[in-house]
């Protein structure tokens, strides 16, 4: 183990989602600990927005437009950030959709499906591309797939993104299995409440603040604070023996 494990300069991290939010959070971790760091997202405005501040950490900072629901350009993506950069050490596919609040009865399969491609489907072919840029490099990884609550409670009137983060958990166990031997590890991050664009309107309507928040002892919502230091935990050498595992960050609800 190094000196400092926590010290990731000359690490290559891409995150998935990283113009805003939680995805922006594990970022700004990274960055701080001396990582190069691609921040991917749909938003060009958004994404620069973000890049600039994540180069005040000073180390490098790309931004790149990429729509994870494009395979074609999920592949020559990490194959750029790998050709700029040399390698790519670990991936943060957190890119998501929370879609409309619909009754399951009422809910088409088209609907779902506008869920499923980016919650599912992109975080399979981000991990998929990923993972092959380490294993032609062949000095390992870490792979992270950002999960939710929702894959362990009911929730009504989201089948598709429940039905997508309980998949995200299993797909990172698979891919913890099937990698391993290629030095790759893959955990899955499930965060609680969290301050962001997606939860803005819940968090906004007092009845929802005076019924959550109560539950969660932390007493607060979580912030980008609170991802950034588990990004750097599991793109580290210090995670280099934890792997197929769930980290919930959720100040406590789950368990009160």
């Amino acid at each position: 183990m190094t000196p400092n494990p926590f010290d990731l300069t000359g690490h290559v991290s891409v995150v998935t989602g990283g113009g805003s939010g939680i995805g922006l959070g594990m970022a700004h971790g990274l960055a701080r600990a001396g990582a190069s760091v691609a921040i991917l997202g749909r938003n060009s405005e958004r994404l620069e927005t973000a890049a600039a501040s994540l180069r005040a950490h000073g180390g490098p900072v790309l931004a790149i437009p990429c729509d994870v629901t494009d395979e074609p350009a999920v592949t020559a993506t990490m194959a750029y950030v790998r050709d700029e950069w040399g390698s790519l050490d670990s991936c943060f596919a957190n890119a998501g959709v929370r879609g409309i609040f619909t009754p399951t009865l009422d809910t088409s399969l088209a609907e779902f499906r506008s869920v499923t491609a980016v919650d599912l489907d992109g975080v399979f072919v981000t991990l998929r591309e990923a993972a092959r840029q380490m294993i032609a490099a062949g000095r390992g990884g870490s792979l992270v797939g950002v999960s939710s609550l929702g894959a362990f409670q009911g929730m009504p009137r989201q089948p598709a993104y429940a039905a997508s983060k309980a998949g995200v958990t299993a797909l990172m166990d698979s891919l913890a299995v099937e990698l391993a031997r290629h030095g790759i590890r893959a955990n899955t991050v499930a965060p609680g409440w969290f301050d962001t664009e997606m939860t803005s309107e819940g968090l906004a309507d007092e009845r929802f603040r005076s019924r959550v928040l109560p539950r969660v002892p932390a007493r607060r919502w979580g912030s980008g604070d609170d991802v950034g230091g588990v990004a750097v935990y599991l793109a580290s050498p210090a995670s280099s023996y934890h792997t197929a595992d769930v980290l919930r960050v959720d100040g406590g609800y789950l368990k009160f």
